[in-house]
């Protein structure tokens, strides 16, 4: 709730600013793999949303180790707690009073649209879908096989539509008036396509609370051990890939040397304390603190 609270006051302060006659379009990006789920009739979350970097379903993926090459091949992904697959099998054991004909489930786009168009569209994009852990880079739909491994119902799980159309239009009793939404797209693949587009000879990297390395492959995704095939987006039912390499801990690594052990009180002072040293006398930290993506998919290293 907090989440929507934030991100509703923002969006009214900005149309509170502007004339919003002018106004073309919403786009939602978000960050991807963190999941909500919440009761359909009442509007209300069953739990707190998982966030992206949360490790509580290490054990439940080292139970099903034995699928992981079927993982990997049928999503592009590491059998790993990072993805959404897990979370939702948590909540779906874990929620408060459910009622499962009336559950919805959703990253973050598809919860902000939901409540956007005042409880009428559930849907997600293709490049939140594959980072459920639940989605065929094939099929472009979340797979039969991988709900059953999950114990994850089909009809609780939002419609796939593309990243960038007329995808829905808001209640006009939110915003003011009704405004098209023209884009969702996951928050790295939105930076890829910013960054590189279609040019499968560049990449990027983004520096955030952790470091995502991507690069765009078209309409092909190059078999790979451990990196990420990931949709990229979807445009007018074409679906491009991408290959990615995730970092948990980047940013936040520099947050916590400043709130955790308090060695610094601004990020700025890092450069200047790193240069002047003459050397590190061997001494590595490993920012581990919510274990090991790429290359490791170590969610247990610390």
């Amino acid at each position: 709730m907090e989440i929507l609270d934030t991100t509703l006051s923002v969006l009214k302060k900005v149309l509170s600013d502007i004339d919003i006659t002018t106004i073309a379009g919403i786009g939602i990006t978000n960050q991807r793999e963190t999941t909500v789920m919440w009761d359909k009739k009442t509007g209300q979350p069953s739990y707190n949303a998982i966030v992206w970097q949360c490790r509580r379903t290490t054990n439940r993926c080292k139970e099903l180790e034995i699928y992981a090459p079927l993982i990997k091949e049928k999503t592009g992904l590491p059998l790993d707690p990072y993805f959404s697959a897990t979370k939702i099998e948590w909540l779906l054991q874990n929620g408060h009073k459910l009622d499962k004909d009336n559950l919805l489930v959703g990253t973050i786009d598809t919860w902000l649209i939901w409540n956007l168009t005042n409880k009428k569209d559930h849907i997600t994009d293709h490049s939140n879908a594959s980072r459920t852990m639940l989605y065929n880079l094939q099929t472009h739909q979340f797979d039969d096989d991988l709900l059953a491994l999950f114990n994850i119902p089909r009809h609780i799980l939002p419609t796939i539509v593309d990243s960038c159309g007329s995808l829905a239009t808001t209640n006009a009793s939110i915003t003011g008036t009704a405004l098209p939404i023209l884009s969702i797209i996951g928050d790295q693949q939105a930076s890829l396509f910013c960054q590189c587009g279609t040019d499968t000879t560049t990449l990027k990297n983004t520096y955030g609370t952790g470091l995502f390395i991507m690069a765009p492959t078209g309409q092909s995704w190059p078999k790979t051990e451990s990196l990420i095939n990931t949709v990229a987006w979807s445009i007018k039912g074409k679906v491009n890939y991408a290959l990615e390499g995730s970092i948990f801990i980047g940013g936040s690594a520099i947050q916590w040397l400043r709130d955790g052990l308090s060695l610094i009180t601004d990020s700025s002072e890092t450069a200047q304390l790193a240069q002047s040293l003459p050397d590190n006398e061997g001494v590595y930290f490993v920012p581990a603190l919510t274990g090991l993506g790429t290359p490791y998919w170590d969610p247990t290293a610390r």
